[in-house]
């Protein structure tokens, strides 16, 4: 039986030219914090620190806040959606624009206004109706 077995921790050490390539692929926009984290397996608070320590661009004190995947997918169906939707508004508004032009026409040359029929009789209004 081995009583006085201690566990050894693995402590790796990181050349600052590696953490130089780490925050400058960050930076590039090549990959995210947690894209390095599961490519070298480090953790992402070792990783923001080389940045906040590293970067030209980020100061300690900055929050750095990146847009997951699914917010970019989200964002992209949406503008999808969007365009969609003003393609349809466009549609129906040529639409409008030629039965409008339908109904001017038949005005002018068969002088019918289908906007206002003469020939219907007026509603009573809400009068109540006799029972037969």
């Amino acid at each position: 039986m081995k009583a006085n077995v201690k566990l050894i921790q693995k402590q790796r050490s990181f050349s600052e030219e590696f953490k130089r390539s780490i925050v400058k692929d960050f930076e590039s926009g090549k990959f995210s914090v947690l894209q390095l984290e599961r490519l070298h397996q480090i953790k992402s608070p070792i990783i923001y620190r080389w940045i906040y320590k590293y970067s030209q661009v980020n100061e300690r004190g900055q929050r750095i806040v990146e847009m997951k995947d699914s917010s970019t997918k989200k964002l992209k169906l949406l503008e999808q959606r969007i365009k969609e939707l003003e393609q349809t508004v466009g549609k129906k508004q040529i639409q409008i624009d030629y039965l409008e032009k339908m109904i001017d026409v038949a005005k002018d040359e068969l002088d019918i206004d289908i906007k206002k029929n003469s020939n219907t009789p007026q509603s009573n209004g809400s009068a109540k109706t006799k029972k037969k």
